[in-house]
This record gives C-alpha cells, sequence and structure tokens, in this order.
C-alpha cells in the first residue's frame, strides 16, 4: 500500500519553500507514503487528479496570493468532476508576523478544498503550538525556525498517516 502526497505552493519567498520542505521530510519519515513537492507553476490538472492527497501552502498576503487565486479559480472544473472528492487534505502558511492573517490564509485554502469535497486535516494541540503553529495548518510567523519546521513535519506525517488509514480502510 503505497500513498502520494502532493504538496503545491506558491514559491514566492523562501520561508514557504522551507515550510513545504519540512512537510515534505514529514510525509516521507511515514512508511508507504510519498511527497511530491512542487510550485503552482509546475503543478498540473493531472497532478493533483493522481495524488492521494494535496496540501496547499501560500505565503500571507492578507490571504493567499493572488497567483495563488488564479491557480485555484483555473482548477474550476476538479469541483464540477467531484475529482478531487474524498482525498485528504491540509494547508501551510509563512507571513510577516502572528497576527497578520495567517489563519485567514489557511482558512482560504481549506475553504477551496472543502468546496472539492476533500477531507481536512489538521493539527492537534501540542505545546508546541503555543510558540508556532496553528490546528488549521502549519505556519510560520517571520524566519523558518525549528519549531516550525517540527510543525510543517508534524502536518506532513498527519496527512500521510491518515490518507493510508483512509486507503487501507476503503480496501477491506
Amino acid at each position: 500500500m503505497a500513498a502520494t502526497v502532493l504538496v503545491v505552493y506558491d514559491a514566492h519567498g523562501p520561508q514557504i519553500q522551507r515550510l513545504a520542505e519540512a512537510i515534505g521530510e514529514g510525509v516521507a519519515s511515514v512508511a508507504g507514503a510519498t511527497p511530491v513537492l512542487k510550485r503552482i507553476s509546475e503543478a498540473a490538472k493531472a497532478d493533483l487528479v493522481a495524488a492521494d492527497a494535496l496540501i496547499l501552502g501560500s505565503p500571507n498576503w492578507t490571504g493567499i496570493t493572488g497567483s495563488m487565486k488564479l491557480w485555484m479559480d483555473d482548477l474550476g472544473d476538479l469541483w464540477d468532476e467531484g475529482s478531487l472528492r474524498d482525498k485528504i487534505g491540509a494547508a501551510f502558511t509563512t507571513g510577516r508576523g502572528r497576527h497578520s492573517g495567517l489563519e485567514f490564509t489557511l482558512l482560504s485554502l481549506l475553504h477551496w478544498m472543502l468546496a472539492n469535497g476533500m477531507v481536512i486535516v489538521g493539527l492537534p494541540f501540542s505545546e508546541r503550538m503555543r510558540l508556532s503553529g496553528s490546528y488549521y495548518g502549519a505556519t510560520v510567523a517571520g524566519q523558518v525556525t525549528e519549531d516550525d519546521r517540527e510543525q510543517g513535519s508534524a502536518l506532513g506525517r498527519r496527512v500521510a498517516e491518515t490518507t493510508l488509514s483512509l486507503h487501507l480502510g476503503s480496501r477491506q
């Protein structure tokens, strides 16, 4: 049993890529899960359809970036076709400050996934969240810290484990 977790992000700024890499490491730490990291400029509709799970990331610009919004809007036929229905989804973001709209950005990404019928996975509370992260998904405020990387890795692991559990359960 194997699962592919597609991590797609708008690569505007180095922090989002560092967080995407940590998420990919978390996915790779789960036996049977394979991460595939792509910038939105590289990710095609076929990539999303082929993946077992999707983790979307956007830098925070008082919400998702314009290029992420355009990319998501251009994939509107996925909603009509039901191509992402029942796939696991999660989100991550980076910004300059803790109160700069990070959760709003996560919720915008998650809203698109919910509209596509995806099953959303967040992060359960941990002590690390007092310094880093959100239960809606992984976040970075300022420079990427080791706590941020661990939060990203935890999200990747959780998505991979949930995806494998869902797939195994559907095959029994």
